[in-house]
């Protein structure tokens, strides 16, 4: 993806957005982030949920429904107050980016 290094912050915050929504998994994330024109492959996003994980952005469980197992992800409270700030912050931003 051109310009990956400016654009994973905006991909994490809408990561981060989702999963303090619902329960988000990989690829319902790799499918919602391409409508928003976002090419991710599993081997991108998933180290970014774990990362996400590490940090306590995000906690994840097990689903077993069937022979597979899913993974699910929600935003923890620290996920959800990062994502206040940034919400904040990028609606500064673009107040400031928007006036030329």
């Amino acid at each position: 993806m051109k310009f990956k290094d400016l654009l994973t912050g905006f991909i994490r915050l809408h990561i981060l957005h989702h999963a303090a929504e619902h329960e988000i998994y990989g690829q319902w994330m790799i499918e919602e982030l391409a409508r928003h024109g976002y090419r991710l492959s599993p081997g991108t996003l998933y180290p970014l949920l774990h990362g996400m994980e590490r940090k306590g952005y995000l906690r994840s469980r097990k689903e077993h429904p069937g022979r597979t197992a899913r993974t699910l992800y929600r935003a923890t409270p620290l996920g959800r107050k990062g994502l206040a700030l940034a919400k904040s912050r990028v609606l500064e931003f673009t107040g400031e980016a928007m006036k030329d």
